[in-house]
C-alpha cells in the first residue's frame, strides 16, 4: 500500500543526515542499497503478523556507496510479510488500524525532522 500525502515524497536530503534521522526513528538501511538506491525498513509486528514500513530513496547527486550523496525520497510503502514468499504491497492487502497508525506516526516524525533541516 502506498502511504501518500506524508510530506516526504520528493524531498532531497543528504544521505548521511538521512541515515541519522532514519536510525533515530527505527528505520534500518543495513545492506539494502546499491550505488543509485537506498531502502529503509521498519518491521512492525502485531497479533502474529509481520508488516514492513519501507521508505525508498534514489541518488540525485553522488552515489550511495560513497556516503556523500544527495537522495530524493519516494512514496513510502506498507507491506505484509507472507512466509516464505516475502512482502506484498498490494492495495488488496488488509492492514490493521494499529499498524496503519504506527506507520503514520513514524512517517510524521520523519516529515517533521526533514522540515527542520
Amino acid at each position: 500500500m502506498k502511504m501518500e500525502g506524508t510530506g516526504i515524497e520528493g524531498v532531497v536530503v543528504d544521505l548521511s543526515r538521512l541515515d541519522e534521522i532514519m536510525e533515530d526513528i527505527g528505520l534500518v538501511r543495513a545492506g539494502q542499497w546499491d550505488y543509485e538506491r537506498a531502502t529503509y525498513d521498519r518491521k512492525i509486528e502485531a497479533k502474529g503478523e509481520t508488516f514492513y514500513l519501507r521508505v525508498q530513496a534514489y541518488a540525485v547527486e553522488g552515489d550511495i556507496g560513497g556516503r556523500h550523496a544527495q537522495v530524493k525520497l519516494m512514496t513510502p510503502l506498507l507491506g505484509k510479510h507472507y512466509y516464505p514468499h516475502g512482502v506484498e504491497y498490494g492495495e488488496g492487502e488488509h492492514f490493521p488500524n494499529p499498524i496503519l497508525n504506527t506507520s503514520k506516526s513514524l512517517l510524521k516524525q520523519l516529515s517533521e525532522q526533514l522540515q527542520n533541516l
